[in-house]
């Protein structure tokens, strides 16, 4: 009877591996999810966010896998991070508050202004909303719509263009959030809010805190309000 043939050791070793990949890729799914409950709990609830869909989502969505590798095991801090291009990901509260400000969820048709890594568009996509998302970073849209196909959230509509001019051929849409600062609010991105609907947006100088604001649209009437102070990164327009 032959024996077996005997491989190297470390032929043995990768072998091991590739049995134990899934096992080890579940438990650190697994334990992320404990940094996620801990983020909504700790983070976001104990700020004063009650939105049932909001909170779901941010449950849900892998905030890790939206950032660069190199910021991974940051992805649950209380702090933006930086995901290449002089783009960031926000804080995880900032995601949460805008998210709750405009009510997503099945129905509701959203556009939203600075797709970056993908994060904000999954959540608003997470809470049964139709999401539609525009990047002028190329590389940045890129990535993203591959990101959120894989993640399942291939339905998001995505485009690389300048996010001022908004999604026209889309429009109206029941609430726009902008996630880059702008000195002021770009008018065609109120021309395309439906009436009743709402856009919240951070406004002032890059150089300087910004003005979160929820803009609020009834009839010909526009109104704003002023939430918070914030620091975006600017709004950036085509050259």
């Amino acid at each position: 009877m032959r024996k077996p043939p005997v491989l190297p050791y470390r032929a043995y070793v990768l072998l091991l591996c590739l049995v134990l990949l899934p096992v080890c890729d579940a438990r650190a799914e697994s334990d992320r999810a404990t940094e996620r409950m801990a983020m909504v709990r700790e983070q976001i609830v104990s700020r004063g966010v009650k939105d049932p869909a909001t909170l779901a989502a941010m449950r849900a969505i892998p905030r890790h896998r939206f950032v660069p590798g190199s910021q991974a095991a940051s992805a649950y801090d209380d702090r933006p991070l930086p995901i290449g291009h002089g783009q960031t990901i926000s804080q995880p509260f900032i995601v949460a508050y805008m998210t709750e400000l405009i009510r997503p969820g099945p129905g509701r048709k959203i556009l939203e202004i600075g797709t970056g890594s993908g994060y904000q568009a999954a959540i608003l996509a997470a809470t049964g909303a139709e999401v539609y998302s525009i990047e002028i970073i190329t590389e940045l849209a890129t990535d993203a719509v591959a990101r959120l196909r894989e993640l399942g959230y291939g339905a998001v509509q995505t485009r690389a263009a300048d996010g001022y001019h908004g999604w026209a051929e889309q429009a109206p849409f029941d609430a726009i959030i902008v996630t880059a600062a702008s000195e002021f609010i770009p008018p065609p991105l109120i021309e395309q809010l439906k009436d009743g609907g709402v856009m919240v947006i951070p406004v002032g100088s890059p150089f300087f805190v910004q003005t979160l604001m929820l803009v609020q649209k009834r009839g010909n009437a526009v109104t704003s309000a002023n939430l918070m102070p914030v620091r975006f990164v600017p709004f950036r327009r085509a050259e």
